[in-house]
């Protein structure tokens, strides 16, 4: 991954928020550098997909040197019983609601095997432990909500945090950026703005609060194509510090739309792309518009044609990705039973397992 894409593990930085204070804990981050043995007393490791198989070969390491291991993470959740192959105990779901009760139990000599975590009251939600990042990361990373109501084909966010959106209070989430020493910000949630007017007002009352302490930060974040639909919305982001949206596009057809569910593109009509990026460029925000090729309809003259598109297009900065059947997502479960899925020797299989080829 470029060094100028690579997020901090947030999720980490949470786990080690809920820590009690006389543990010492160390971020071994291998979007560093490779992890390098070191002593503990207990190890927690997550991963995506794509890096699972080096997950358990860590989980390894370490159960080797009867050191115990606690899996969680998105993938972890998605498989538990591959997990539990290569860990003593695996975390599945939201892990704020379940780790409390995994730190109580090793101390008590009674570590499960399996912690089921609800989906978590984002209201106490603690600030991440962001002192413990490796500093060479070039922006931080904030989450101000959970949750999507939407089920496009490819994606495992409902799956993992549920259609329920869940919104972080604003000033927790101001509180926790006047923290931060970084200048540039990325909003991890999966639509900034969300898609109820209940969502909408939060992110207002957001980007107004940035504006009132004056934090001057600069941040992008990922929306839908609805947020195109609120040209004041767009200007307060833009005063608040917004440079760039990452906008998903998937495609410029309605059968591929189709193919992945994307509703929200469907109900709004492709011919309304062009002034979705006209007004977002209009508040001074660049867009990063997010492509997938390989849609179950596409054909070779179709992927060409997406290219033309892309390339015709007034978007800034062009995300393209292979169609993927992440586990956990609708179109796993369909392709798993349609027989289609070839790469499936696993663990070793999951490297193949990512967006970029």
């Amino acid at each position: 991954m470029r060094r100028q894409s690579r997020q901090v593990p947030l999720g980490l930085g949470i786990i080690a928020a809920l820590t009690p204070a006389n543990w010492k804990i160390i971020i071994l981050d291998e979007n560093i550098k490779p992890i390098r043995f070191r002593e503990a007393d207990l190890v927690g490791i997550t991963a995506f997909t794509s890096t699972a198989q080096r997950a358990y070969e860590i989980a390894s390491v370490y159960r080797g040197k009867g050191i115990p291991v606690v899996l969680g993470g998105i993938h972890v959740s998605m498989l538990p019983d591959e997990a539990l192959q290569y860990g003593d105990a695996v975390v599945i779901g939201e892990a704020e609601t379940s780790w409390p009760n995994v730190i109580n139990d090793f101390e008590a000599g009674r570590l499960q095997k399996i912690y089921r975590g609800p989906h978590a009251d984002l209201s106490q939600y603690p600030i991440p432990r962001h002192d413990l990042f490796h500093p060479s990361y070039l922006f931080a990373s904030i989450q101000t909500s959970r949750g999507c109501p939407m089920d496009c084909d490819f994606c495992s966010v409902p799956a993992f945090n549920g259609h329920s959106y869940r919104l972080r209070p604003v000033e927790a989430i101001l509180n926790e950026m006047e923290t931060l020493p970084q200048k540039l910000i990325y909003f991890v949630d999966d639509n900034i703005t969300g898609y109820s007017k209940a969502s909408e007002k939060h992110a207002q009352e957001l980007f107004e609060g940035m504006i009132r302490r004056r934090l001057k930060k600069e941040w992008f974040a990922q929306a839908s194509l609805n947020i195109s639909q609120n040209p004041e919305l767009l200007k307060l982001a833009a005063r608040s510090g917004c440079k760039m949206l990452l906008i998903g596009i998937e495609a410029e057809d309605e059968n591929a739309l189709r193919d992945a569910n994307k509703h929200v593109n469907l109900a709004l009509g492709i011919k309304t792309y062009k002034h979705a990026f006209r007004t977002i460029h209009q508040a001074g925000i660049a867009v990063l518009g997010a492509f997938i090729y390989g849609m179950d309809s596409d054909t070779p003259s179709a992927l060409q044609n997406r290219t033309k598109f892309i390339e015709r297009s007034s978007v800034d900065v062009v995300q393209a990705s292979a169609m993927t059947p992440l586990p956990g997502t609708r179109l796993f479960n369909r392709l798993q039973q349609e027989n289609r899925i070839i790469a499936h020797h696993t663990p070793h299989s999951w490297k193949y397992f990512h967006f970029s080829d």
